[in-house]
């Protein structure tokens, strides 16, 4: 019986290269921080912080008459479907646009990949700040903001399903005649329906985190009242107001996951 000779793989030589051009990239990058050392006030800052999360102001947790807890992140929670809901409703027809395979001519979708690509460049406070500047501040800026925004990746994400579906369905239907609308509605809507529902809830859930954020520079929610107890170093409400984030957005993902469980 012939013996097998197993030939380990040579290793590449510029594996080394790779690994030192990556150090330097790390080293250069660190250079380039300031670091002036620590201040005096950190260990009463991180003292405080730390009393603040473990006995939380919770009177603020609801104020008959004035802003609250509740209301903030009840805020924060419609910015995030209303904005969901817009970047949903928008993202469909440009899905279609971006798709390979739903026009003949590939200058068409690549006209679409190049839109959503540059509305994904503008980050949601950048997006903020130019509607805070056109409707003024408040939560309709952060909903136009988020909405927006979601387009672009939510748009590149069904436009993707939509070109690996089965092509069997809407061949089958044109051949017995159907138009260009009937094969979308019963040959390629059945098929990506699921995912674009399990992409939204996806968006909603990275939107409910990225609403919070909006609130520091005066897009609504409970961002705001945040920023207020930081500056102020009211440390108390500061712990009550990131209790309830960490609540509202853990609850959320519970909830989401389950149903998109459920749909793929």
């Amino acid at each position: 019986m012939n013996n097998i000779i197993i030939q380990k793989p040579k290793k590449s030589p510029y594996r080394w290269l790779i690994y030192i051009a990556l150090l330097a990239v790390y080293v250069w990058a660190f250079s380039g921080v300031p670091f002036t050392g620590i201040k005096e006030t950190a260990g009463t800052i991180m003292k405080s912080i730390l009393t603040g999360l473990f006995e939380p102001d919770w009177d603020y947790v609801y104020l008959p008459d004035g802003e609250d807890l509740l209301r903030g992140l009840l805020d924060t929670l419609a910015i995030s479907v209303l904005g969901t809901i817009i970047s949903a409703v928008v993202s469909f027809p440009f899905a279609f646009w971006a798709a390979r395979n739903m026009s003949r001519f590939r200058t068409i979708s690549g006209s679409g990949k190049v839109v959503l690509s540059f509305v994904r460049t503008f980050p949601e406070l950048v997006m903020a700040l130019l509607f805070i500047k056109a409707v003024g501040p408040g939560s309709f800026a952060g909903v136009l903001a988020l909405g927006i925004h979601s387009v672009g990746m939510l748009s590149k994400l069904y436009a993707e399903e939509i070109e690996s579906i089965d092509r069997g369905p809407s061949e089958a239907l044109l051949a017995s005649g159907a138009n260009r609308f009937q094969q979308l509605w019963f040959a390629v809507l059945p098929q990506v329906l699921p995912s674009f529902l399990s992409y939204t809830l996806y968006r909603f859930e990275i939107n409910v985190r990225s609403a919070t954020i909006l609130g520091f520079i005066g897009a609504g929610g409970i961002g705001t009242p945040l920023i207020f107890a930081l500056s102020t170093r009211h440390w108390d409400r500061v712990g009550i107001i990131l209790l309830g984030i960490i609540v509202m957005i853990t609850v959320i993902d519970l909830i989401s996951g389950a149903i998109r469980r459920k749909l793929v």
